[in-house]
């Protein structure tokens, strides 16, 4: 893990991202308090596939739209982003809200993982169809008679 003092790849102050580190994880924790589920995913997509995914945006115009050239100029910073990731999941990755990290650079494989992530926790929800109660079941069988007897 990096110390403080490392946290440089944004130059707003060491403590600043502390901070903000403390008041993400308090905002989640207020989320699951009041009974919603986290689950925040990074879709980590190598630096190759990047730049292929990249190159097929600027080959094929019906993706022309997707493209940006200042994402070209980003890539020149991309081991300072990764240092950055690390530090958003080291700090704000809780049993309460953890990080999924997903590989991305194949589609079918990131939507296979995140459906299944998702799946897990509905099931683990339990849900069920509420009960009735014997008076409730008893005014359903009123209302069934009584749109069964019309024209």
């Amino acid at each position: 893990m990096l110390e403080k003092q490392q946290l440089h790849c944004i130059p707003q102050g060491k403590h600043i991202w502390q901070q903000r580190f403390e008041e993400i994880n308090n905002f989640e924790k207020y989320l699951v308090n009041n009974g919603i589920i986290v689950l925040k995913f990074f879709l980590n997509v190598s630096k190759k596939e990047q730049k292929k995914r990249f190159l097929d945006r600027i080959q094929s115009p019906e993706k022309h739209w997707k493209f940006s050239a200042s994402d070209v100029k980003e890539r020149a910073f991309w081991d300072d982003y990764m240092l950055a990731y690390e530090e958003v999941f080291n700090h704000t990755s809780t049993e309460f809200a953890p990080w999924y990290i997903i590989p991305a650079d194949r589609k079918w494989f990131t939507r296979l993982i995140v459906a299944d992530i998702i799946c897990k926790k509905l099931q683990e929800l339990n849900l069920q169809y509420p009960t009735l109660s014997e008076e409730h079941k008893q005014r359903l069988l009123e209302a069934k008679k009584m749109l069964e007897s019309e024209d």
